[in-house]
C-alpha cells in the first residue's frame, strides 16, 4: 500500500539549494532579525551573511575541497549557525557534533572518520575536550584569521566549475547523526535538504514575522536539519542562553516563549509535555482569555517519537484555541520530512485515544509505502524507498497508523510478538500515561526471563486521570485480562518517574532500568514517590507509618472519653481496690488504644501490607489486612459487651461468642496460614496464566 503526495517545487535540473534562499532574504531584508540570544542581543540577516562570508573565505584560504567535510562543534550557537553558512558557502558540507557532551562529540567524530572529515570548526575551549588523536585539522571560530581574512559582503559561488566544484544537486550538503546510543552518520544531499525545506514549507506555511525556538541539540536533525525552516524563510531563530535548552529545566524554554513572542515551537513529546502539560495552571483570570501557558504560539510541532491521541488532546486543551499542533515523522535520511499528523485530520472521535497513534499523511515530495507491515519512506524529492524498521497500517480513512518497531519484537515460544499492541493496552489504564514492555533475564524462578512493564504516571493535566494511582502488578493484569493474551501479559511491574528517551527525544529501551537494580543506584529517581516502587521492592513507608501513629492517639483518646457514652457503667471502678483499680484502668486504656490502632490500620494499612506483599494474591492480602484490624478492633466494644452482660443471660452470651469470640479465631488462623506460608520474593511471581 503506498501514501503519496506531488512534489513540491524542485526538479533535478535546478542549481536552488537551502543556502539561496537564506541569502535572498540576507540581501532583501539586511535588518531583520535573524538569531536572538536575547531582547537586546539580536544579528540582523545582513551581518549573519556577511560572518559568514568571511569564515567562509578563510575555509577556502585553508583549502577547504570541494564537497569537502567540515565538523562544526560549539557551544556557541551563533557561531554554529554561522559555521554551517560559511561550509555551505564554500562548496562544502556540514556535520554539527555536540561539544557540550564531549563523548559524544567525539564518537560523532570518530564515527565520520571514513568520510574523510577535512577539519574540525571549532572553539577553543572545546578543541581539547573533542581532540580524538585522529590527527583531524581543527579551525578556531575564535581565530583572529576569520574575521579579517575577506571583504565584508564577499559569498563563494557555490556553483562554479571553473575549480571543479560540484554543482548542489549532485553533491552532498550535510552529514546528520542517528540520535542512536552509537551514532551512525547519515550524507544528505542538497537535494533532499531543498525538498525537505519545501515540503515543511507547504506544510506550515511559515512566515518572516515567526520566531522561532528549536529545543533539540545542536547535532540531533530537529536543529542541525531544521534551521533551514528559520532562515529560508525570513524568520529569526532564539537561541538558548548558555549551552542548550534544558528539557529538564522547562521553565528556562517558557521564560524565553515569553519574553521573545516565540510562535513556532520546535520540540519532542517529553519537552513539549514538561514545557505544556506540566506548566503553570491557568488562572481564574485567564479562563475569558483562555489558558495562559505559551500564549504567543501559533504553531508547535513535535519530532523524535510519536504522540498518541491522548496526549494530542492534552496538549490542545493547555495551549489556547487554534494553535496547530503537527506531530511529524521522520528519518535521517528525509532530513527530518516524512508524515505529519495533526487532530484536525481525525475523521471521527476515537473511543480509546491511548491506544492510537496516527503519523498521518506525507509531506509534500514524500511517499509512504507499507510493505509486509514495514513503513518506506521516499525521501522528498525523490529516490528509493527506505525501510524505517518501524510497523505500520494505512487506515482506509488515509492516515499511516502507528503499529510498532521491528527490532522491538520479543521471542515468545519459539516465535516472536510485538510488545506495541500490550503497551497500548496498559496506557488505557488511568493511571498511567507512558509503558514499555520488555523481555528481561534472570528475575524469575532459576532466572528465567520474565515480561516487565515498565510504566510512568501521566503528566499532571486535567486532560488526563493524574489522580488515578499508578497500579500494582496484580492490577494491571486485571485491567489487561480479556484485553491481551495472557501469554504475552507481563509479570513484572516496575513504575518509573519518566521513561527514558535519547538524545532526539525516541523512548530508549537500552535505558531500561534492571529489576534487580537497587533504587539507590538510580539516581534519577531519587526524591520521587515512586523511588521505591521503581525497584518492586519497599522500603518501610516512614509518612504513612508516622500518620497512622498520630491517628492512632487521637482516636485512643476519643474511645477512651466516649467509652461510658457507649457503655454507660462498663468501666465504673468505684467498687474496686487499689491496686486492681489502676490495674484495670490501664487495661481500658490499651483496649482504647488496640482500639484506635484498628481504625488507624483499617484506613491506612492495606497500602503498607501490599507494598511488602508484592507477589501475592491481591484477595489475600486484603484478607490478612481485615483480620488484622479485626483482631485490634474487636477488644474494646467485646470486653465493655462482656462486663455488662449478666452471667445467666444465656441468649446474649451465645450472641457475644458468636460476634467476637468466634471472628477473633479466624482472624487469628488468616494471619497464622498468611505467616506460615513460603514468602515471595519480589521479583519471583508465579505464572498464574
Amino acid at each position: 500500500m503506498t501514501q503519496g503526495s506531488e512534489s513540491v517545487r524542485f526538479s533535478k535540473g535546478t542549481t536552488d539549494t537551502v543556502l539561496h534562499h537564506f541569502e535572498r532574504w540576507a540581501r532583501d531584508t539586511p535588518e531583520a532579525p535573524a538569531l536572538i540570544a536575547a531582547p537586546k542581543h539580536q544579528l540582523p540577516y545582513g551581518v549573519l551573511d556577511a560572518r559568514a562570508n568571511r569564515l567562509a573565505h578563510h575555509l577556502l584560504a585553508q583549502g577547504l575541497p570541494p564537497g569537502g567535510l567540515v565538523a562544526i562543534g560549539t557551544t556557541r550557537h551563533d557561531e554554529l549557525v554561522v559555521g554551517i553558512l560559511a561550509v555551505l558557502k564554500a562548496g562544502g558540507s556540514y556535520a554539527v557534533v555536540d561539544a557540550e557532551t564531549p563523548r559524544t562529540g567525539r564518537q560523532q567524530l570518530t564515527a565520520l572518520g571514513p568520510l574523510a572529515p577535512f577539519a574540525l570548526l571549532t572553539h577553543s575551549p572545546h578543541r581539547a575536550a573533542l581532540d580524538t588523536a585522529s590527527g583531524l585539522r581543527a579551525i578556531r571560530t575564535d581565530d583572529d584569521a576569520t574575521e579579517i581574512a575577506a571583504r565584508p559582503g564577499y559569498a563563494p559561488d557555490l556553483t562554479e566549475a571553473a575549480d571543479g566544484r560540484v554543482t548542489p544537486e549532485a553533491g552532498r550538503a550535510a552529514v546528520l547523526f542517528t540520535a542512536s546510543t552509537e551514532p551512525r552518520p547519515v550524507p544528505v544531499g542538497h537535494a533532499v535538504l531543498l525538498a525537505a525545506h519545501s515540503g515543511w514549507t507547504e506544510l506550515a506555511r511559515p512566515t518572516p514575522q515567526d520566531r522561532h525556538l528549536i529545543t533539540a541539540r545542536p547535532d540531533v536533525t530537529a536543529f542541525a536539519a531544521g534551521w533551514t525552516r528559520v532562515l529560508c524563510t525570513g524568520g529569526a531563530l532564539v537561541l538558548p542562553p548558555d549551552a542548550s535548552w534544558r528539557t529538564e529545566h522547562p521553565y528556562q524554554v517558557r521564560t524565553a516563549v515569553e519574553a521573545q513572542k516565540v510562535t513556532v515551537l520546535h520540540s519532542d513529546p517529553a519537552g513539549i509535555a514538561a514545557l505544556v502539560i506540566d506548566g503553570p495552571r491557568p488562572t481564574a483570570a485567564d479562563r475569558r482569555t483562555g489558558p495562559r501557558p505559551l500564549r504567543s504560539l501559533r504553531l508547535a510541532t513535535v519530532t523524535g517519537d510519536r504522540l498518541h491521541l491522548d496526549e494530542l488532546d492534552a496538549l490542545h486543551v493547555r495551549l489556547r484555541p487554534g494553535v496547530r499542533i503537527l506531530d511529524v515523522y521522520g528519518l535521517t535520511e528525509t532530513a527530518g520530512a516524512g508524515t505529519c499528523f495533526e487532530l484536525p485530520q481525525l475523521p471521527a472521535p476515537v473511543a480509546e485515544p491511548e491506544r492510537l497513534s496516527l503519523l498521518g499523511t506525507p509531506f509534500a515530495g514524500c511517499q509512504v509505502h507499507v510493505r509486509g507491515g514495514e513503513i518506506h519512506l521516499t525521501p522528498p524529492g525523490g529516490g528509493d524507498a527506505i525501510p524505517t524498521g518501524d510497523l505500520g497500517v494505512l487506515r482506509p480513512d488515509g492516515l499511516l497508523e502507528y503499529a510498532g518497531r521491528i527490532r522491538d519484537r520479543i521471542p515468545r515460544h519459539g516465535g516472536s510478538f510485538d510488545p506495541h499492541p500490550v503497551e497500548a493496552a496498559i496506557r488505557t489504564h488511568p493511571g498511567i500515561g507512558a509503558a514499555l514492555v520488555a523481555l528481561v533475564d534472570g528475575v524469575g524462578k532459576d532466572g528465567e526471563r520474565r515480561l516487565v512493564a515498565y510504566v510512568s504516571p501521566p503528566p499532571g493535566d486535567p486532560a488526563w486521570d493524574a489522580s488515578a494511582p499508578l497500579p500494582e502488578i496484580y492490577g494491571l493484569r486485571n485491567h489487561l485480562a480479556g484485553v491481551v493474551l495472557k501469554e504475552v501479559t507481563p509479570t513484572i511491574l516496575i513504575r518509573l518517574r519518566a521513561l527514558p528517551r535519547k538524545r532526539g527525544g525516541q523512548e530508549d529501551r537500552s535505558a531500561l532500568p534492571l529489576p534487580t537494580q537497587p533504587v539507590s543506584e538510580r539516581p534519577a529517581l531519587h526524591g520521587s514517590k515512586f523511588a521505591r516502587a521503581a525497584a518492586n521492592v519497599g522500603d518501610p513507608d516512614g509518612g504513612r507509618v508516622v500518620a497512622a501513629g498520630c491517628l492512632t492517639i487521637v482516636l485512643a483518646f476519643l474511645t477512651l472519653a466516649l467509652t461510658n457514652v457507649v457503655w454507660p457503667g462498663s468501666t465504673d471502678l468505684s467498687a474496686v481496690p487499689y491496686p486492681w483499680a489502676a490495674l484495670f484502668f490501664l487495661l481500658y486504656v490499651a483496649e482504647s488504644l488496640a482500639f484506635g490502632a484498628g481504625l488507624a490500620f483499617l484506613f491506612t494499612g492495606y497500602r503498607l501490607i501490599e507494598r511488602r506483599e508484592r507477589g501475592r494474591p491481591p484477595g489475600r492480602t486484603r484478607a490478612v489486612h481485615l483480620a488484622a484490624s479485626y483482631l485490634l478492633l474487636a477488644w474494646w466494644p467485646q470486653d465493655n459487651a462482656y462486663r455488662l452482660a449478666a452471667k445467666q443471660d444465656w441468649p446474649l452470651q451465645a450472641f457475644l461468642v458468636y460476634t467476637f469470640n468466634i471472628p477473633l479465631m479466624i482472624a487469628g488462623l488468616l494471619v497464622a496460614v498468611h505467616l506460615a506460608r513460603r514468602p515471595d520474593s519480589p521479583f519471583d511471581f508465579e505464572d498464574r496464566t
